[in-house]
């Protein structure tokens, strides 16, 4: 049986090369690719599969809250966080929604087949290079957690400040 995968990149690019890559291991079928977070829980509702593989920052709806969105839906789907962003406040925050894992994009094609088998096993894959950030964020008192975007805002709050971000005014928004 094969891993069903939907690949979820705002870059062309990425997402066209992992399918490429992936599409060549045994036991791995790429079912769709989104563009962006509303793009992927489209897809997810329609596909159902095994794993997304998710960037973090997306346009529209991004891979934190997405990925929470996705989960809320259908906790059976695995998400694989694959992004460029080691720092705590992304980690954590993905990890929070429910990610399975966290992969930076620097990696080689076997880490990430590595932590596809992981998750898909029912374990967490984690980067060696941001394991030191979930263990510190793990063993931190409560109140010492530092309030990010993430923690004080609700999804919606989040999302209209990302698409300001992206230069929407409140009249398209």
């Amino acid at each position: 049986m094969s891993i069903r995968i939907i690949i979820a990149d705002d870059h062309t690019i990425v997402r066209h090369g992992l399918t490429k890559l992936l599409q060549q291991e045994k036991d791995v079928e790429v079912v769709a690719q989104a563009q962006n977070g509303h793009a992927t829980l489209e897809l997810a509702r329609e596909l159902s599969p095994d794993v997304i593989v998710m960037d973090v920052g997306m346009p529209d709806l991004n891979g934190i809250d997405a990925t929470q969105q996705i989960l809320h839906e259908n906790p059976n789907i695995k998400v694989l966080a694959l992004s460029m962003h080691a720092g705590k406040k992304f980690v954590v925050a993905m990890l929070k929604a429910g990610a399975s894992g966290y992969l930076l994009k620097d990696c080689a094609l076997e880490e990430l087949t590595t932590a596809l088998q992981t998750i898909i096993s029912g374990r967490i894959y984690l980067s060696p290079a941001i394991t030191d950030i979930v263990v510190d964020s793990y063993v931190r008192q409560p109140g010492e957690a530092e309030q990010s975007a993430f923690s004080v805002l609700s999804q919606r709050e989040r999302e209209v400040l990302q698409l300001m971000a992206e230069g929407l005014s409140l009249i398209h928004i």
